[in-house]
């Protein structure tokens, strides 16, 4: 693990997305670390269904073509989301579209759902489910659709009986208009379109979980909204959230003007305050996953205490490096038994 934490601080020397894309190039030929280690009972946790080894995931946006998802179970992540997929493939946003802000750990980006496509997506994902470990997937609609909502309930039915969960993205704030659908009469029709398709498509089998992905910049009437909506339509849980177009005050490096998400540590506190509130209308039906600015155990704990079921995270390894994981699960098993808590469960929400 040495070893590939020395790799990744080589690859913070080229520019962001060419070192994302020599990542995945490394992994794809089989040159990521492999994690053999007992599960600890302490962080195993059922989350919507899934039955999690540990609650740690990678979460979309490293793995836009479900290329590497079984590999990033191998190097410790207990789950781990690929994309956001559309039906076409899509070039995405002009490059430069991702920087990082080294003093900050922070990184902005307005990739704008750059990926290849669905046809493509379902035979990697194919692939690697057959090399196992708990793989989802996160759909989205293309720039230029005429339907939207019905991009969204195309991903499910090509990609039906694959994924052990999917995630609805409908919080980038690279795609102009996309945040429309969180609210009002956009997120019912959403929400009833695809659940229509979930039925049709599961019959009388069990159906994978289905998840929300959920922007950080709203307030308390759009969230108590958004519970309501998803409690009445059936979803199984919401991550709360995805980056921000907010820009904090303490933000040091020079790429922090830049237009984008933000994520990565600054967007910590505002995601797990946002979180916290989600928390006390899903009044405990609701599966949460908090995402945002997790780069230690703490970290983890704090989500989990503030109402989380499990994390996601991604931009934290690009400056901390493939081992995170493993420590993050280290110290996040040492802090709940430090407060007598004999699993996940018993802490989320405590706080």
């Amino acid at each position: 693990m040495i070893f590939t934490d020395i790799a990744a601080a080589s690859l913070r020397l080229l520019p962001p997305e060419t070192a994302h894309q020599a990542t995945i190039f490394a992994l794809k030929a089989g040159l990521g670390p492999v994690v053999r280690e007992a599960v600890d009972p302490v962080l195993r946790v059922n989350v919507a269904g899934l039955n999690l080894p540990n609650p740690i995931g990678l979460a979309a946006g490293f793995d836009k073509n479900a290329a590497v998802g079984a590999a990033m179970v191998q190097a410790g992540f207990g789950w781990a989301e690929a994309g956001t997929v559309t039906p076409l493939p899509q070039l995405g946003n002009p490059r430069p579209r991702l920087f990082r802000l080294a003093e900050d750990h922070a990184v902005i980006n307005r990739m704008g759902f750059n990926n290849a496509g669905l046809k493509n997506f379902v035979g990697n994902f194919e692939k690697q489910k057959q090399r196992g470990g708990l793989l989802g997937a996160n759909i989205g609609a293309n720039k230029t659709s005429d339907d939207r909502i019905g991009d969204y309930v195309s991903g499910v039915k090509a990609l039906w009986g694959l994924p052990d969960w999917f995630t609805i993205n409908i919080s980038s704030p690279n795609t102009p208009g996309l945040r429309e659908l969180q609210s009002g009469d956009a997120l019912e029709e959403l929400l009833g379109r695809v659940m229509e398709a979930r039925l049709n498509m599961a019959g009388d089998r069990p159906s994978p979980p289905f998840f929300l992905k959920l922007a950080p910049d709203m307030n308390e009437i759009q969230i108590a909204q958004i519970c309501e909506a998803a409690l009445q339509f059936g979803v199984d849980g919401l991550i709360v959230s995805n980056t921000t177009l907010d820009r904090p005050d303490t933000l040091q490096s020079a790429n922090h003007s830049q237009t984008g998400g933000l994520s990565g540590r600054p967007l910590f506190e505002h995601s797990t305050q946002v979180l916290r509130i989600f928390s006390g209308y899903a009044h405990g039906k609701l599966a949460l996953i908090g995402v945002g600015g997790i780069s230690s155990g703490a970290d983890a704990y704090v989500k989990i205490r503030a109402g989380a079921n499990a994390v996601q995270l991604y931009t934290a390894m690009a400056f901390h490096g493939p081992s995170l994981v493993g420590r993050i699960k280290t110290e996040l098993a040492a802090l709940l038994r430090a407060d007598g808590f004999a699993n996940i469960a018993d802490a989320v929400g405590k706080d």
